[in-house]
């Protein structure tokens, strides 16, 4: 499932503060860099009511960062004395999170400005509001308007945001900056109900094969000089858990159980429960017990619907379908948590904090991606509240998966040079970034080849046969090098400089670390209702992206969490330390070209348009990312390599 993250929107952070008096500051305080860098890219076209309402959030700063960064470097290192010596969360916010004078200055000084208390995050690192347009205007000095940009209708202030004379000094040293003014889109109002099911779309269309090279498309025109096999029809539960080395460990009990694992998305599929247990049933694979599936959602009338042309409510049901699959396709043992936020937007944010706040799983797995790692998009304030609860969830013990994205680089293939870019939040320093590969299953659900996922399709078959290979570019597992990040611990001395210093002379943060299947045409096979013409019913189809890497490893990590007998917490520096040796696949590209032919409905549905069939050219060479022996930005590390990753992960976890 290719998914769509929430439109990220907020304001750059508060500069330091010399207050006078001491207790309240003398002049309006700007919030420096706060106006949206876009503006000049957008076109006004509106200005909101002034009594409409406007929900926000400030985000207060963290204390004691240099020693939090320390100590996330010695809990997490597995040759430190400290390794695994993880906070709670209780510990977290007594030594890092804002003091609870801090807090209840804050919103102390909200509703004096007018505004109703929301939600407070148990940390007190996050407190939302909700005010009047006006209010919010005359509290900030801004004003607000509605812009068209990139397609989309979004609300945000117009100028630098400060905050008014008399502010108090503690409020002002705790603000780091306000996010959500840019970003909203129109009023928010509860819906009476969700959506109904997504529409009905088919792919692993027959022809196909049952596993790879099963059938060869003998009646097709060669691809590279020779007939190439079709696509798989979708890989199922076992032969995941064949390729990456899980099939003895499942086996053996090792199952996951005892684990538990967080997927947060937008919205939540009405049929998902019942989607979980017939897919499980139809792989052969255990089913749920009681309480092993739950659900943290809101209340059926909370859910934001209005801005479901941006959301897409409907597909963010297709992405939960994906992940719980996926996860419990590994880790039949685990519990699974979905966390489904109101929106695509802070709401996600919201819901996502919430979950490391809370502590409500020992893995979260998030599939979904900014697409771009801009601060003029992004803003400070916003990349800040990334970083500060995934920093909690680092010293905390809680492993955090991101997809990497789905579009390469950003590049179209090395097309657009000047578009290069990594997706946020997957490179943050205390996430994993999940990239994806094409993987080669054979007939006895092992592992036979595996290369990184960037693919190029030819044109349709016609009377012409395929036209020149490899085609256009298409889609593939996001990596490259961040502009936001300096380069994190765990990978000094292991990225090669033409990695780490691609924008200049200071490196930077890589991504990916680690990498899974996401490769659509060797995807996997997962079931959801979904709404066809002739009827709404389950239904199977294959589906890829990083949307599937970041699950599918979330399960893997919850097996060897089990069989380590350990939380693993924040793992990156065990898949650098793994790096070189048998526990990883080093992926690196195929010595001559690897092609697949892959089957369509003409209308995406049925038989009655006819099919189309294209060839697919599998990790093409002609984009600007590339896997070489070691580390590279297409594939991070590699990937697992059956049990010899969970036994370097047993042993260098071991408790000593």
């Amino acid at each position: 499932m290719l998914a769509a993250l929430a439109a990220a929107a907020t304001a750059i952070a508060l500069s330091s503060v010399v207050a006078s008096p001491a207790s309240a500051v003398a002049t309006r305080h700007a919030i420096p860099d706060s106006s949206p860098h876009w503006l000049s890219h957008a076109k006004a076209v509106s200005t909101p009511s002034s009594a409409s309402k406007v929900t926000f959030g400030i985000l207060l700063n963290m204390r004691n960062t240099a020693q939090a960064n320390a100590q996330v470097a010695a809990v997490s290192n597995p040759s430190s004395a400290s390794y695994g010596k993880y906070l709670t969360n209780a510990q977290f916010k007594a030594t890092y999170a804002p003091t609870a004078a801090s807090v209840k200055s804050v919103q102390s000084w909200l509703t004096s400005q007018g505004f109703s208390l929301g939600t407070t995050l148990s940390s007190g690192m996050y407190v939302t509001a909700t005010g009047t347009t006006a209010q919010v205007e005359k509290t900030f000095g801004t004003s607000l308007k509605n812009y068209s940009y990139q397609g989309k209708t979004v609300q945000t202030n117009t100028t630098t945001l400060s905050l008014p004379d008399g502010t108090p000094a503690t409020v002002v040293s705790s603000v780091n900056g306000v996010i959500g003014l840019d970003q909203a889109v129109t009023y928010k109002k509860p819906a009476e109900t969700l959506p109904g099911p997504p529409a009905g779309a088919r792919y692993g269309v027959q022809p196909c094969s049952a596993y790879y090279g099963q059938q060869v498309a003998s009646n097709k025109p060669d691809a590279y000089g020779k007939k190439a096999p079709y696509a798989v029809c979708g890989y199922g539960s076992a032969q995941l858990q064949g390729a990456y080395g899980e099939s003895s460990l499942i086996k053996a009990g090792y199952t996951g159980k005892g684990v538990t694992v967080a997927i947060t998305d937008a919205y939540a599929a009405p049929t998902i429960a019942q989607d979980a247990a017939l897919y499980a049933k139809r792989q052969g694979q255990p089913g749920y017990s009681k309480g092993q599936f739950t659900q943290i959602t809101p209340g059926p009338d909370q859910y934001d619907l209005t801005a479901d042309s941006e959301c897409g409510a409907s597909g963010w049901y297709g992405e939960e379908t994906l992940d719980v699959e996926a996860v419990h396709a590994m880790a039949p043992g685990a519990k699974i948590v979905y966390v489904g936020a109101q929106d695509c937007s802070t709401g996600l944010d919201e819901a996502w904090a919430a979950s490391i706040d809370n502590h409500v799983a020992d893995i979260i797995t998030n599939s979904w991606s900014e697409g771009i790692d801009d601060i003029a998009d992004l803003g400070q304030s916003y990349v800040d509240f990334y970083e500060q609860y995934s920093t909690e969830a680092a010293l905390t013990g809680i492993s955090v998966t991101f997809s990497s994205g789905d579009d390469g680089d950003g590049t179209a293939g090395g097309t657009n040079l000047s578009a290069k870019t990594v997706g946020f939040p997957s490179d943050l320093p205390y996430v994993t970034g999940v990239g994806g590969t094409s993987v080669l299953i054979n007939s006895k659900s092992q592992w036979q080849g595996e290369y990184g996922w960037q693919s190029s399709y030819s044109a349709p078959l016609s009377s012409s046969g395929w036209g020149t290979l490899p085609g256009t570019y298409s889609s593939g597992g996001g990596g490259g090098t961040s502009t936001l990040f300096t380069q994190p611990f765990y990978q000094k001395g292991v990225v090669p400089t033409s990695v780490s210093e691609a924008f200049g002379t200071t490196p930077m943060r890589a991504v990916p670390d680690i990498s899974m299947v996401g490769d659509p045409n060797t995807g996997m096979l997962v079931g959801e209702t979904q709404a066809f013409a002739d009827g709404t019913y389950y239904d199977e189809y294959r589906i890829g992206g990083t949307s599937l890497s970041s699950p599918l490893l979330a399960g893997v990590l919850a097996v060897a969490s089990q069989y380590s007998h350990r939380t693993l917490g924040f793992v990156n520096p065990l898949y650098y330390k793994m790096l070189g040796t048998s526990a990883i696949h080093d992926i690196v590209a195929p010595k001559s070209p690897i092609a697949q032919v892959r089957t369509d409905f003409v209308n995406g549905v049925d038989n009655s348009a006819g099919k189309t069939y294209k060839v697919q050219t599998i990790d093409v060479q002609s984009t600007t990312l590339h896997d070489t022996k070691g580390y590279d930005d297409e594939t991070g590390v590699g990937t697992p390599n059956g049990p010899n990753f969970f036994a370097a992960v047993k042993s260098l976890t071991k408790k000593r």
